[in-house]
């Protein structure tokens, strides 16, 4: 229930914790195909991460559709009009169903010729494309599978996240072991099969939404049963909502990126360790964006209920929840470092190193939840376009500091990993002073 106060830290957790399981999704693929692919090879571990980066570029645009339609549909929940829920889906089921297809061409064409041009060391090059060889199918169904899951965050019904992310991660995790290392009777295809088995995880994952959708959403309710007339303003309305999250999103994945060519001009082991520290960085991070969508959408709720006065006591209760939640996982990290590290490699050289980049991780993480959480609220005020300012002033940031640690100071990938703490308290700075100084409260959608 809402208080004078903000919303209840119950309703926070109750919104939070699903979307968390929707982000540890795809942070689970991440995470178990490093943990199969760190028993091949130093090659295949640090290939999968590159080629795993790309391929979250080109997802970026679904997802960052998918949030804008996300905020849209939180607003009329909040104004009561949920017979406008089905308008706002439908229209969205159109726009991504172009938009997948459109991915799913250019990822054919480019990521060859992308790859070749930015990754050094043959080696990691060949398992690269190996790996994208299967991949670049997922983007189709990740697509879609980005749609239902911002729609069910939008509803504030997000259980039903709790229960695809587990059909996914079970799929992934047995296609992981058979495909990868030919148990069972299936081939033995290395990089190649723990791309298959994601793009079959994502594939089981959609038909569950689909399936959940026609079995329990109360379609009546929100007008989904009957087919409606597109309406051009609301796609309109729509892409002037998504459009600058899209590009927010693309620039952020494709400034990483950029950092991990840096890494991998380093040389194989170091962009072997780049590739533990990065699945442990979403791992650590799916508590972090989970309580960042539940601002989001706790905010443009607020707001279409016409309780903006009780937006900032909100987020400060987020924020407060967040760091709670946060903590021991970030006191694990530094207490066994270690015995988490070996979760992902027996290779000692990798070990070693990474254990140094996990004490650097853990000091951004423990910056960065502030920043997110402010960041996705500005968002949520359907403010993207100035969201997506403060984020490029902060890549241009992040590049540079990126630039300087590496080129100018040739730091080792211990001081390159410094560049996130950078990034952490950029953005948190900027995003606060954007809520405490800008008349965000007048925009209207």
């Amino acid at each position: 229930m809402l208080q004078k106060s903000g919303v209840s830290s119950r309703e926070i957790w109750n919104i939070a914790y699903p979307i968390a399981f929707g982000g540890l999704a795809q942070t689970l693929i991440s995470i178990t195909d490093t943990i199969f692919l760190g028993r091949v090879s130093s090659i295949a571990l640090g290939a999968s991460m590159m080629a795993g980066i790309y391929y979250y570029i080109w997802a970026t645009l679904a997802w960052g559709f998918a949030i804008g339609l996300q905020i849209i549909i939180a607003r009329r929940v909040g104004e009561g009009r949920l017979e406008r829920v089905g308008v706002i889906f439908q229209h969205g089921l159109l726009v991504v169903s172009f938009l997948a297809v459109t991915l799913l061409t250019l990822m054919h064409f480019l990521t060859e010729p992308i790859l070749s041009y930015v990754v050094k060391s043959p080696n990691i090059l060949n398992a690269s494309l190996q790996y994208m060889e299967y991949r670049y199918f997922g983007i189709f169904f990740v697509s879609f599978n980005f749609l239902f899951r911002y729609f069910y965050v939008g509803l504030s019904t997000t259980k039903v996240i709790i229960y695809s992310t587990f059909i996914m991660a079970v799929v992934n995790i047995f296609f992981d072991y058979v495909l990868i290392f030919g148990y069972l009777g299936f081939p033995e295809m290395g990089i190649a099969g723990g791309a298959l088995a994601s793009v079959i995880a994502e594939i089981s994952a959609l038909v569950y939404f689909v399936i959940y959708t026609i079995s329990f959403v109360p379609l009546k309710r929100y007008a989904m049963t009957t087919i409606h007339k597109i309406e051009p303003w609301l796609i309109g309305a729509i892409f002037k909502l998504a459009t600058p999250t899209m590009a927010q999103k693309i620039f952020s994945f494709g400034t990483w990126f950029l950092f991990f060519i840096f890494v991998e001009h380093m040389g194989e082991l170091q962009i072997a360790v780049s590739g533990v520290i990065r699945s442990l960085y979403m791992l650590l991070g799916v508590s972090v964006f989970a309580f960042g969508a539940t601002a989001n959408t706790t905010v443009s709720r607020l707001i279409g209920a016409g309780k903006i006065d009780e937006v900032m006591p909100t987020l400060r209760r987020i924020t407060k929840i967040s760091g709670i939640t946060l903590a021991p996982i970030i006191a694990l990290c530094c207490i066994f470092p270690k015995e988490v590290i070996s979760i992902y490699t027996d290779d000692l050289e990798i070990m070693a190193l990474s254990v140094d980049v996990l004490y650097v991780l853990c000091g951004a993480v423990s910056l960065m939840f502030v920043a997110v959480i402010y960041f996705e609220a500005i968002s949520g005020t359907a403010n993207t376009l100035h969201a997506l300012f403060i984020e490029l002033v902060v890549l241009v940031l992040y590049a540079l500091a990126v630039w300087f640690l590496v080129k100018v100071l040739m730091l080792d990938v211990v001081g390159a990993w410094v560049v996130e703490i950078v990034y952490s308290v950029s953005m948190a700075i900027l995003s606060m002073l954007y809520l405490r100084y800008y008349p965000w409260q007048k925009k209207v959608i």
